[in-house]
């Protein structure tokens, strides 16, 4: 499912003309390696892990709206960062990679 769920991310990043070609280039490497870090995460913890990707499945909606909705853009990536609350120090290499993409949206206006 959490391959799943990121694959319809990078899909989305891929098609949204809401986003600049760097923006897409960055948000797809870090998607790469959420994917890593994330599958790791499953293997003990399945359910914090659906909770990432799905998080950030739906930041990334937020993010490439055509009509933006700035209360569910700020809500969708709270979401995101409360998704990786606890894991700090049994995972840093995700929660750094969950802050990189949450920047990285509220560059694009989130």
């Amino acid at each position: 499912m959490i391959e799943n769920t990121i694959s319809e991310i990078e899909a989305k990043i891929r098609s949204t003309e809401s986003v600049s070609a760097d923006h897409k280039r960055e948000l797809l490497q870090l998607l790469g390696t959420l994917k890593t870090e994330v599958a790791t995460l499953a293997q003990t913890h399945s359910e914090q892990a659906d909770s990432i990707a799905n998080f950030a499945k739906l930041s990334t909606l937020e993010a490439t709206r055509s009509e933006p909705n700035s209360q569910l853009r700020e809500l969708s990536n709270q979401g995101l960062l409360s998704s990786v609350d606890g894991i700090e120090q049994s995972h840093p290499k995700l929660v750094q990679i969950v802050n990189s993409i949450s920047k990285t949206l509220s560059d694009l206006g989130i």
